[in-house]
């Protein structure tokens, strides 16, 4: 029998790319989505390639709707072997910019998201004694980085879920990884939240994106897709992707001037108090 995958923020980007990489693989697919439309077209040409694939729309910030893809994959496949747990969103801005609820957007989605399909998908893993599960995670999760300061909460918290998981899980037979890349050329700008001192401040966040976005250097949804699939392999606990080693290991070694650094790129029409 075919193994199976559940992949969340599936309908585009890493997780579209990762969905191809499987299917080809010759996995069944669980893929899940908030936009109803773009998920079912991508389900529909997946299976016009003879891949099996289920889609179902889910807002994984909702503990139901996250019940209800469960139990839908294991009624389709009769088993999944492997999470994948990628939905998120990235916020940028001075931390006093921003509200409540855009921490609770960040965070109920990048965390709690990954929180609930854990808890839902677990029990079937440990009555089987084995499964997978994959969080992507980002340089954000290792590296503190100044006015990404709930994207950076979000991230740090998926990594220390990531390693208590693993440290818990391993004996049971469940693998758990982390995936770290750097910002990722994918569809990071539909979902991002920008927040500034005013309108041109939250402006010029957007376009510094877009132009880091731009750089040709940067990595692509199919080289994160190629990391997860190596991690899945070879029961990996950790990978860092690519140019995120660099930023990683210059942290270790310059912590104070990469920091210098980060404030003088980010902070834009934000005000300097105090040392640089």
């Amino acid at each position: 029998m075919a193994p199976t995958v559940l992949i969340t923020g599936a309908s585009q980007g890493i997780g579209r790319a990762t969905a191809l990489l499987f299917a080809r693989s010759g996995y069944n697919l669980v893929l899940a989505a908030r936009h109803p439309d773009r998920l079912e077209a991508f389900a529909q040409e997946l299976k016009s390639l003879s891949y099996s694939a289920l889609a179902v729309p889910t807002d994984v910030r909702d503990p139901q709707q996250v019940k209800n893809l469960v139990q839908q994959g294991l009624a389709e496949y009769g088993s999944i072997d492997v999470l994948i747990n990628n939905a998120g969103i990235y916020a940028s801005g001075s931390v006093d910019s921003f509200s409540l609820e855009d921490w609770h957007t960040t965070i109920d989605t990048n965390l709690w998201g990954y929180i609930h399909t854990i808890h839902e998908l677990l029990p079937h893993f440990i009555e089987r004694k084995s499964g997978t599960i994959v969080n992507l995670s980002s340089i954000g999760g290792k590296v503190p980085v100044p006015y990404l300061v709930p994207y950076n909460t979000s991230k740090f918290a998926v990594t220390g879920l990531t390693q208590s998981l693993q440290s818990e899980l391993a004996p049971k037979g469940i693998t758990v990884c982390g995936i770290y890349p750097n910002l990722i050329r994918s569809s990071l700008m539909e979902r991002a939240i920008f927040r500034g001192k005013t309108e041109d401040d939250a402006a010029a966040r957007r376009q510094q994106l877009e132009q880091v976005l731009s750089v040709p250097v940067i990595e692509k949804p199919d080289d994160v897709a190629k990391a997860i699939w190596d991690a899945v392999q070879h029961k990996r606990t950790e990978v860092v992707v690519g140019s995120a080693n660099l930023s990683i290991a210059s942290n270790r070694l310059f912590p104070d001037l990469m920091q210098w650094v980060f404030r003088r790129t980010f902070k834009n029409k934000d005000q300097d108090y105090g040392t640089p």
